[in-house]
């Protein structure tokens, strides 16, 4: 018995590992929050994009139509091969906008809320022991 040591020294060894625990925790959960906000801001910056290309791509049909009504044949098929290509960038960027939004939502720390979880319930088997 005089090896072991007392209640007190235990209880002070796993309040600094719970401590421990707790701040590498919040360290996980800040580096994945950090992460999914590049993802929401990239994904944001792509359909934004998208929307100033399919603005330029309504212009492109709007000049495409002028253009039919008032000129032969092979200026409006150019303005509206343009237009089309303008309009399928567009698209485009929306699918990639979308994408990066999803990989980023919900906006909390999974990986860290598991861990802690994990952490939690591997307390609770030591207790019950």
């Amino acid at each position: 018995m005089a090896g072991e040591p007392t209640v007190g020294e235990l209880v002070k060894q796993a309040s600094e590992q719970l401590t421990d625990l707790v701040r590498t925790e919040m360290r996980t959960a800040q580096a994945e929050m950090v992460q999914k906000g590049k993802r929401a801001g990239k994904g944001g910056g792509l359909l934004g994009a998208s929307a100033a290309v399919g603005y330029v791509g309504l212009i492109g049909i709007w000049a495409t139509v002028a253009a039919l009504l008032n000129l032969a044949l092979d200026v409006w098929a150019s303005v509206l091969i343009a237009t089309a290509v303008f309009l399928v960038v567009a698209g485009v960027l929306a699918v990639l906008g979308r994408k990066q939004l999803k990989s980023a939502v919900p906006p909390k720390p999974e990986r860290a809320i598991d861990g802690v979880r994990s952490d939690v319930d591997e307390l609770k088997e030591r207790v019950h022991r």
